[in-house]
Protein backbone atom coordinates (compact mmCIF):
# COMPACT_ATOMS: atom_id res chain seq x y z
CA UNK A 1 0.00 0.00 0.00
CA UNK A 2 1.73 3.24 -1.13
CA UNK A 3 1.03 6.68 1.08
CA UNK A 4 -1.44 8.67 -0.43
CA UNK A 5 -0.77 11.54 1.36
CA UNK A 6 1.10 13.94 3.15
CA UNK A 7 0.12 15.42 6.24
CA UNK A 8 2.06 18.48 7.28
CA UNK A 9 2.57 19.95 10.56
CA UNK A 10 2.76 23.68 11.68
CA UNK A 11 4.36 25.11 15.12
CA UNK A 12 4.26 28.90 16.34
CA UNK A 13 1.42 29.65 13.46
CA UNK A 14 -1.06 27.32 16.09
CA UNK A 15 -0.34 29.95 18.86
CA UNK A 16 -1.37 33.14 16.62
CA UNK A 17 -4.52 34.64 17.26
CA UNK A 18 -7.81 33.41 15.30
CA UNK A 19 -7.57 35.72 12.73
CA UNK A 20 -3.29 35.93 11.99
CA UNK A 21 -3.59 31.97 12.17
CA UNK A 22 -6.22 31.93 9.10
CA UNK A 23 -3.79 34.55 7.55
CA UNK A 24 -0.71 32.52 7.87
CA UNK A 25 -2.42 28.97 6.67
CA UNK A 26 -3.75 30.58 3.57
CA UNK A 27 0.20 31.94 3.22
CA UNK A 28 1.50 28.63 3.92
CA UNK A 29 -1.27 26.88 1.63
CA UNK A 30 -0.43 29.30 -1.66
CA UNK A 31 3.61 28.66 -1.04
CA UNK A 32 3.04 24.97 -1.38
CA UNK A 33 1.15 25.38 -4.09
CA UNK A 34 3.87 27.16 -5.41
CA UNK A 35 6.32 24.51 -4.86
CA UNK A 36 4.53 21.55 -6.60
CA UNK A 37 1.46 20.77 -7.67
CA UNK A 38 -1.04 19.83 -5.07
CA UNK A 39 -4.60 19.30 -3.63
CA UNK A 40 -4.23 20.78 0.23
CA UNK A 41 -7.04 20.90 3.18
CA UNK A 42 -6.25 22.53 6.27
CA UNK A 43 -8.12 21.18 9.18
CA UNK A 44 -7.44 21.30 13.35
CA UNK A 45 -3.58 22.52 12.98
CA UNK A 46 -3.06 19.93 10.55
CA UNK A 47 -2.11 20.42 6.64
CA UNK A 48 -3.57 17.77 4.48
CA UNK A 49 -1.52 17.30 1.09
CA UNK A 50 -2.22 15.33 -2.19
CA UNK A 51 0.31 15.71 -4.44
CA UNK A 52 0.63 14.89 -7.92
CA UNK A 53 3.88 14.06 -7.85
CA UNK A 54 4.94 12.13 -4.54
CA UNK A 55 8.68 12.41 -4.59
CA UNK A 56 8.38 16.15 -5.89
CA UNK A 57 6.37 17.00 -2.52
CA UNK A 58 8.68 14.94 -0.26
CA UNK A 59 11.70 16.75 -1.08
CA UNK A 60 10.69 20.57 -1.40
CA UNK A 61 8.55 19.83 1.74
CA UNK A 62 12.02 20.35 3.83
CA UNK A 63 12.51 24.00 2.17
CA UNK A 64 8.86 25.18 3.34
CA UNK A 65 9.04 27.69 5.24
CA UNK A 66 6.63 27.56 8.53
CA UNK A 67 6.44 23.46 8.10
CA UNK A 68 7.49 22.19 11.26
CA UNK A 69 7.44 18.25 10.16
CA UNK A 70 5.38 16.18 7.56
CA UNK A 71 4.87 12.58 6.98
CA UNK A 72 3.98 10.50 4.29
CA UNK A 73 0.63 8.38 5.27
CA UNK A 74 -2.98 6.59 4.41
CA UNK A 75 -6.53 7.06 5.06
CA UNK A 76 -8.60 4.91 6.29
CA UNK A 77 -11.57 4.46 8.41
CA UNK A 78 -12.56 5.27 11.44
CA UNK A 79 -13.88 1.92 12.54
CA UNK A 80 -11.91 -1.31 14.06
CA UNK A 81 -12.37 -3.33 10.80
CA UNK A 82 -10.72 -1.08 8.17
CA UNK A 83 -7.89 0.38 10.93
CA UNK A 84 -7.12 -3.84 11.11
CA UNK A 85 -7.06 -4.25 7.47
CA UNK A 86 -5.41 -1.12 6.33
CA UNK A 87 -2.91 -1.30 9.41
CA UNK A 88 -1.94 -5.18 8.09
CA UNK A 89 -1.22 -3.64 4.79
CA UNK A 90 0.75 -0.93 6.56
CA UNK A 91 2.11 -3.52 8.07
CA UNK A 92 3.50 -6.00 5.65
CA UNK A 93 5.09 -3.02 3.47
CA UNK A 94 7.02 -2.11 6.47
CA UNK A 95 8.31 -5.75 6.41
CA UNK A 96 8.79 -5.99 2.58
CA UNK A 97 10.94 -2.84 3.21
CA UNK A 98 12.73 -4.38 6.91
CA UNK A 99 11.70 -1.47 9.19
CA UNK A 100 10.01 -4.23 11.29
CA UNK A 101 10.45 -7.60 11.85
CA UNK A 102 9.97 -10.34 15.21
CA UNK A 103 13.32 -8.24 16.37
CA UNK A 104 11.99 -4.99 16.23
CA UNK A 105 11.06 -2.97 18.97
CA UNK A 106 7.94 -1.14 18.36
CA UNK A 107 5.59 1.37 20.07
CA UNK A 108 1.95 2.63 18.34
CA UNK A 109 1.59 6.63 18.98
CA UNK A 110 -2.24 7.24 19.09
CA UNK A 111 -4.26 10.96 18.85
CA UNK A 112 -7.54 11.13 18.50
CA UNK A 113 -9.02 14.52 17.35
CA UNK A 114 -13.18 15.02 18.38
CA UNK A 115 -15.69 12.38 19.48
CA UNK A 116 -15.46 9.05 19.36
CA UNK A 117 -16.69 5.47 21.14
CA UNK A 118 -13.36 4.81 21.84
CA UNK A 119 -10.64 6.22 23.84
CA UNK A 120 -7.03 6.98 22.39
CA UNK A 121 -5.37 4.44 24.85
CA UNK A 122 -7.76 1.90 23.27
CA UNK A 123 -7.04 2.46 19.59
CA UNK A 124 -3.34 2.22 20.30
CA UNK A 125 -4.11 -0.84 22.06
CA UNK A 126 -5.53 -2.35 19.55
CA UNK A 127 -3.69 -1.56 16.80
CA UNK A 128 -0.39 -2.96 18.79
CA UNK A 129 -2.56 -6.31 18.58
CA UNK A 130 -2.50 -6.20 15.33
CA UNK A 131 1.12 -5.45 14.62
CA UNK A 132 1.99 -8.02 17.32
CA UNK A 133 -0.34 -10.72 15.62
CA UNK A 134 1.16 -9.69 12.21
CA UNK A 135 4.97 -9.31 12.93
CA UNK A 136 5.78 -11.20 16.24
CA UNK A 137 6.79 -8.08 17.49
CA UNK A 138 7.48 -6.77 21.13
CA UNK A 139 6.05 -4.01 22.56
CA UNK A 140 8.52 -1.39 23.68
CA UNK A 141 6.99 2.17 24.90
CA UNK A 142 10.40 3.99 25.79
CA UNK A 143 12.80 3.29 23.78
CA UNK A 144 11.17 1.47 20.30
CA UNK A 145 13.15 1.03 17.23
CA UNK A 146 10.08 2.10 14.76
CA UNK A 147 7.12 4.06 15.93
CA UNK A 148 3.60 3.95 14.46
CA UNK A 149 1.40 6.63 14.65
CA UNK A 150 -2.75 6.52 14.50
CA UNK A 151 -4.44 9.55 14.01
CA UNK A 152 -7.70 9.56 14.28
CA UNK A 153 -10.25 12.25 13.05
CA UNK A 154 -13.60 12.15 12.69
CA UNK A 155 -14.60 9.57 10.22
CA UNK A 156 -10.85 9.07 8.87
CA UNK A 157 -7.74 8.07 10.45
CA UNK A 158 -4.52 8.14 9.35
CA UNK A 159 -1.62 5.68 9.85
CA UNK A 160 1.95 6.35 9.31
CA UNK A 161 5.27 5.47 11.21
CA UNK A 162 7.71 8.82 9.70
CA UNK A 163 8.03 12.61 10.88
CA UNK A 164 10.37 14.14 9.00
CA UNK A 165 11.84 17.90 9.83
CA UNK A 166 10.67 20.96 8.13
CA UNK A 167 13.04 24.01 8.50
CA UNK A 168 9.82 25.49 10.83
CA UNK A 169 9.52 29.22 10.99
CA UNK A 170 6.69 31.54 9.53
CA UNK A 171 5.81 31.43 6.03
CA UNK A 172 7.31 33.20 3.69
CA UNK A 173 5.80 36.47 2.67
CA UNK A 174 3.99 36.79 5.72
CA UNK A 175 6.07 39.43 7.37
CA UNK A 176 6.78 41.67 4.37
CA UNK A 177 9.92 42.59 2.71
CA UNK A 178 13.40 43.28 3.42
CA UNK A 179 16.83 44.27 1.35
CA UNK A 180 19.25 41.99 2.23
CA UNK A 181 23.04 43.06 1.56
CA UNK A 182 24.59 39.66 0.02
CA UNK A 183 28.25 39.41 -1.02
CA UNK A 184 29.82 36.17 -2.24
CA UNK A 185 30.97 34.94 1.13
CA UNK A 186 29.55 33.17 3.59
CA UNK A 187 27.82 35.32 6.31
CA UNK A 188 25.73 37.00 4.20
CA UNK A 189 23.60 34.46 2.53
CA UNK A 190 22.80 32.86 5.95
CA UNK A 191 21.23 36.10 7.40
CA UNK A 192 19.29 36.22 4.36
CA UNK A 193 18.13 32.96 4.73
CA UNK A 194 17.26 32.85 8.88
CA UNK A 195 14.83 36.12 8.21
CA UNK A 196 13.44 34.26 4.73
CA UNK A 197 12.67 31.82 7.94
CA UNK A 198 11.11 34.14 10.28
CA UNK A 199 8.64 34.82 6.67
CA UNK A 200 10.24 38.01 5.01
CA UNK A 201 10.91 38.11 1.45
CA UNK A 202 13.60 39.49 0.49
CA UNK A 203 15.46 41.46 -2.14
CA UNK A 204 19.29 40.68 -2.64
CA UNK A 205 21.26 43.85 -3.13
CA UNK A 206 24.91 42.78 -4.81
CA UNK A 207 27.85 45.21 -4.91
CA UNK A 208 30.19 44.89 -7.89
CA UNK A 209 33.55 46.38 -6.84
CA UNK A 210 35.35 46.24 -10.04
CA UNK A 211 38.31 47.23 -10.68
CA UNK A 212 38.63 46.02 -6.77
CA UNK A 213 37.01 42.63 -7.29
CA UNK A 214 36.95 39.98 -9.79
CA UNK A 215 34.08 39.25 -11.89
CA UNK A 216 34.12 36.02 -9.94
CA UNK A 217 32.46 37.79 -6.67
CA UNK A 218 29.18 38.37 -8.85
CA UNK A 219 29.51 35.07 -10.32
CA UNK A 220 29.44 33.68 -6.83
CA UNK A 221 26.69 36.13 -5.52
CA UNK A 222 24.65 34.37 -8.31
CA UNK A 223 25.00 31.34 -7.58
CA UNK A 224 24.45 31.97 -3.76
CA UNK A 225 20.87 33.53 -5.07
CA UNK A 226 19.80 30.43 -6.95
CA UNK A 227 20.70 28.63 -4.20
CA UNK A 228 18.80 30.84 -1.72
CA UNK A 229 16.04 29.90 -4.26
CA UNK A 230 15.69 26.72 -3.19
CA UNK A 231 13.59 28.09 -0.18
CA UNK A 232 11.89 31.05 -1.67
CA UNK A 233 8.78 29.38 -2.61
CA UNK A 234 6.10 31.84 -3.03
CA UNK A 235 8.63 34.65 -3.32
CA UNK A 236 11.16 34.30 -5.50
CA UNK A 237 14.30 36.49 -4.53
CA UNK A 238 14.46 39.90 -6.19
CA UNK A 239 18.21 41.03 -7.11
CA UNK A 240 19.98 44.21 -7.67
CA UNK A 241 23.80 44.39 -8.09
CA UNK A 242 25.23 48.05 -8.02
CA UNK A 243 28.10 49.12 -9.70
CA UNK A 244 30.17 50.33 -7.03
CA UNK A 245 33.96 50.43 -7.88
CA UNK A 246 33.77 54.00 -8.59
CA UNK A 247 32.46 55.20 -5.13
CA UNK A 248 35.42 53.49 -3.68
CA UNK A 249 37.78 55.39 -5.86
CA UNK A 250 36.37 58.24 -4.67
CA UNK A 251 36.76 56.76 -0.74
CA UNK A 252 40.37 55.90 -1.88
CA UNK A 253 41.45 59.46 -3.28
CA UNK A 254 39.86 61.48 -1.16
CA UNK A 255 39.33 60.59 2.45
CA UNK A 256 41.48 59.04 4.97
CA UNK A 257 42.71 55.22 3.94
CA UNK A 258 42.32 53.56 7.05
CA UNK A 259 38.54 54.51 6.59
CA UNK A 260 37.93 52.86 2.90
CA UNK A 261 36.09 49.84 4.78
CA UNK A 262 33.76 52.24 7.31
CA UNK A 263 32.46 54.22 4.40
CA UNK A 264 32.39 51.25 2.05
CA UNK A 265 29.66 49.71 4.48
CA UNK A 266 28.12 53.00 5.23
CA UNK A 267 27.43 53.62 1.17
CA UNK A 268 26.28 50.05 1.00
CA UNK A 269 23.52 50.93 3.93
CA UNK A 270 22.16 54.26 2.50
CA UNK A 271 21.77 52.72 -1.15
CA UNK A 272 19.93 50.10 0.27
CA UNK A 273 17.72 52.56 1.73
CA UNK A 274 17.12 53.86 -1.61
CA UNK A 275 16.57 50.63 -2.44
CA UNK A 276 14.34 49.57 0.10
CA UNK A 277 11.82 52.42 -0.28
CA UNK A 278 11.45 51.40 -4.46
CA UNK A 279 10.80 47.71 -3.22
CA UNK A 280 8.69 48.71 -0.63
CA UNK A 281 10.73 47.07 2.10
CA UNK A 282 10.29 47.59 5.70
CA UNK A 283 14.19 46.98 7.00
CA UNK A 284 17.74 46.26 5.53
CA UNK A 285 19.59 42.68 6.53
CA UNK A 286 23.22 42.25 6.69
CA UNK A 287 25.44 39.41 7.66
CA UNK A 288 27.66 41.56 10.77
CA UNK A 289 28.52 39.16 13.88
CA UNK A 290 30.40 41.04 16.25
CA UNK A 291 33.99 41.69 16.03
CA UNK A 292 34.43 39.05 12.97
CA UNK A 293 36.04 41.58 10.52
CA UNK A 294 37.27 45.77 10.98
CA UNK A 295 34.00 47.30 9.91
CA UNK A 296 32.05 44.89 12.58
CA UNK A 297 33.48 46.27 15.39
CA UNK A 298 30.81 47.97 18.10
CA UNK A 299 32.56 51.55 17.37
CA UNK A 300 32.62 51.05 13.74
CA UNK A 301 28.73 49.48 13.47
CA UNK A 302 27.75 52.93 15.55
CA UNK A 303 29.84 54.90 12.60
CA UNK A 304 28.64 52.91 9.62
CA UNK A 305 24.90 52.53 10.50
CA UNK A 306 24.85 56.35 11.38
CA UNK A 307 21.66 58.35 9.41
CA UNK A 308 20.49 55.29 8.07
CA UNK A 309 16.94 55.41 7.00
CA UNK A 310 16.01 52.02 7.76
CA UNK A 311 16.02 49.67 10.60
CA UNK A 312 19.45 47.14 10.36
CA UNK A 313 18.55 43.51 11.15
CA UNK A 314 21.69 41.48 11.45
CA UNK A 315 20.49 37.82 12.96
CA UNK A 316 24.12 36.90 13.19
CA UNK A 317 25.01 39.64 15.19
CA UNK A 318 25.87 36.96 18.55
CA UNK A 319 27.59 33.85 16.56
CA UNK A 320 30.80 32.80 15.89
CA UNK A 321 32.51 31.51 12.38
CA UNK A 322 31.73 28.27 13.14
CA UNK A 323 28.36 28.10 14.09
CA UNK A 324 27.48 30.39 10.81
CA UNK A 325 29.92 28.03 9.10
CA UNK A 326 27.15 25.20 10.65
CA UNK A 327 24.24 26.71 8.99
CA UNK A 328 25.82 27.92 5.45
CA UNK A 329 26.83 23.75 5.16
CA UNK A 330 23.30 22.93 6.41
CA UNK A 331 21.42 25.17 3.66
CA UNK A 332 23.61 24.09 0.93
CA UNK A 333 25.69 27.79 0.72
CA UNK A 334 28.76 26.91 1.88
CA UNK A 335 30.33 25.21 -1.05
CA UNK A 336 29.78 28.04 -3.08
CA UNK A 337 30.86 30.51 -0.59
CA UNK A 338 34.00 28.88 -0.20
CA UNK A 339 34.60 28.98 -4.18
CA UNK A 340 37.89 31.57 -4.25
CA UNK A 341 36.70 34.91 -5.79
CA UNK A 342 39.89 37.13 -5.09
CA UNK A 343 38.43 38.73 -2.71
CA UNK A 344 38.55 43.05 -2.76
CA UNK A 345 41.79 44.99 -3.19
CA UNK A 346 40.31 48.09 -2.17
CA UNK A 347 40.71 47.01 1.85
CA UNK A 348 43.85 49.32 2.92
CA UNK A 349 46.40 47.53 4.92
CA UNK A 350 45.34 48.66 8.57
CA UNK A 351 41.65 49.33 8.68
CA UNK A 352 40.26 51.52 11.06
CA UNK A 353 39.02 49.06 14.18
CA UNK A 354 38.15 52.35 15.98
CA UNK A 355 36.14 54.54 14.12
CA UNK A 356 34.68 58.13 15.88
CA UNK A 357 31.46 59.22 14.62
CA UNK A 358 32.77 62.92 14.13
CA UNK A 359 35.28 61.77 11.58
CA UNK A 360 33.83 59.63 9.78
CA UNK A 361 30.80 62.29 8.91
CA UNK A 362 34.09 64.63 7.67
CA UNK A 363 35.53 62.18 5.39
CA UNK A 364 31.49 61.51 3.91
CA UNK A 365 32.10 65.38 2.83
CA UNK A 366 35.27 64.84 1.65
CA UNK A 367 33.95 62.24 -0.87
CA UNK A 368 30.68 63.89 -1.53
CA UNK A 369 28.66 60.29 -0.53
CA UNK A 370 25.56 61.55 -1.39
CA UNK A 371 26.04 62.69 -5.00
CA UNK A 372 28.52 59.27 -5.35
CA UNK A 373 25.55 57.15 -3.66
CA UNK A 374 23.17 58.79 -6.57
CA UNK A 375 25.42 58.14 -9.03
CA UNK A 376 25.74 54.46 -7.65
CA UNK A 377 21.61 54.32 -8.06
CA UNK A 378 21.50 55.19 -11.50
CA UNK A 379 23.43 52.31 -12.45
CA UNK A 380 21.46 49.52 -10.03
CA UNK A 381 20.56 46.82 -12.63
Amino acid sequence: MEQELIIARYGEIGLKSPRVRSRFERQLKSNIKTAFDCKIKINQGRIFIYPKNFPEAMIKLKRIFGIVSFSPAIPTKTNHKDIENDLNKYTEKLMEKNLINSNTKFAVRCRRVGEHEFSSQEIAGFSGSVIIKKTDAPVDLSNPDIEIFIEVRDDKTYIFHEKIKGPGGLPLGSQGRLVALISSGIDSPVAAYLMMKRGCAITAIHFDNDPFAGPKVTENFKKLIDKLNDYSYGFPIRTKIVKYGDYLQKCKDNAPEKLTCVLCKSGMYKIASKVAKKENALGIIDGSSVGQVASQTLPNILATRANTEFPILSPLIGLDKIEIEKISRKIGTFPISEINDGGCSAVPRYPETKAELKRVNDAIKLIDQEIEIEKAVDKLY
